[in-house]
């Protein structure tokens, strides 16, 4: 053989090989798989002073056609489809979006938007249109009320919440804001409360995705104070002081009611510490009309008494 050419021989020993070689590839290559995947839709580009409400799908639905190993990656990671409102809904030539106005709206779902492989086929796409509703968005600003659940301690009331701040903000879809009527937050818990109290309480927005409000948290202050309650005592002995001779008075006995705070009004204590007398130093003997002198502990205020006039008899 001349030197410088090729061995044939050599190549066709090789044939053989190589077509085993390329058998053996194409009976190891999978076969393709049909599989369904449902598609979260994200809608952005939500035109300016504009919400999406509702929608009618909030997935799709599509089946695709691809190499086995190709589906394992895309179950690896989330895949969205991007529904984008500003194109699909610009209908003025100018490019402007005045002429958007509220209403439903039905979208092309455009497979061209779903990020694929292009090695995967996509046969079919359910629903083939995505229904929306956009609303107009508003903002008012709403004066707060706080509701309370739950009794104080016994003996102790609580005044009318304060809210700090006593108004916001809301903003969101004009059909919500429009369909409130009081803006409250969470109740507030006053259970055996008997003292004082501020506490950070959220607004009472119902988890609404078409409201925002320029403060959710609001500092709400609680004044809790001891109740004043009156006590009637009756039957209260009265007293005769500092008198050399022998007297007695009539009524010997009197009414009175007193007001404090609920703690103490009932207590031994200070019960023991009211009582009336009459004082008839210096007095000689004869008929008289006296007022008595009754003793109410720091902190209570009598009320009432009865009777106010008592006759005293002074006898040697």
């Amino acid at each position: 053989m001349p030197s410088g050419m090729p061995d044939l021989r050599n190549h066709k020993k090789c044939f053989p090989f190589l077509l085993i070689l390329l058998l053996c590839l194409w009976g190891c290559t999978p076969e393709p798989l049909e599989t369904h995947l449902l598609l979260p839709v994200e809608f952005a580009n939500v035109p300016k002073g504009m919400l999406v409400t509702q929608f009618r799908t909030d997935k799709i639905e599509i089946r695709i056609k691809a190499d086995p190993r190709l589906i394992e990656r895309i179950n690896d990671k989330p895949i969205h489809y991007p529904a984008d409102l500003y194109t699909d809904l610009d209908i003025d030539p100018a490019g402007a979006t005045e002429s958007i106005g509220p209403g439903y709206y039905m979208l092309p779902v455009d497979k061209r938007r779903i990020p694929m492989d292009p090695a995967i086929t996509i046969l079919e796409i359910s629903p083939s249109y995505l229904g929306v509703r956009l609303e107009k968005e508003i903002t008012r600003e709403f004066k707060i009320e706080v509701p309370c659940s739950g009794d104080p301690l016994e003996g102790f009331i609580a005044l009318a919440p304060a809210p700090d701040p006593s108004s916001v903000t809301l903003s969101g879809a004009e059909s919500v804001i429009n369909d409130i009527q009081v803006l409250k937050t969470r109740p507030v818990d006053l259970t055996q409360a008997k003292e004082s109290f501020k506490k950070e309480v959220p607004l009472d927005l119902e988890a609404s995705r078409h409201i925002t409000s320029d403060l959710p948290i609001i500092v709400v202050s609680v004044q809790i104070q001891e109740k004043q309650v009156e006590k009637s005592i009756e039957h209260l002995p009265i007293q005769i002081r500092n008198c050399t001779y022998s007297a007695r008075v009539e009524p010997d006995v009197m009414t009175i009611a007193v007001k404090g705070p609920y703690s103490t009004i009932h207590t031994k204590e200070t019960l023991d510490q009211i009582f009336a007398f009459l004082d008839l130093d210096g007095m000689e003997p004869g008929v008289y009309a006296r007022h008595t002198y009754i003793n109410i502990p720091v902190g209570l205020t009598m009320t009432r008494s009865d009777p106010r006039v008592f006759t005293v008899t002074i006898e040697k």
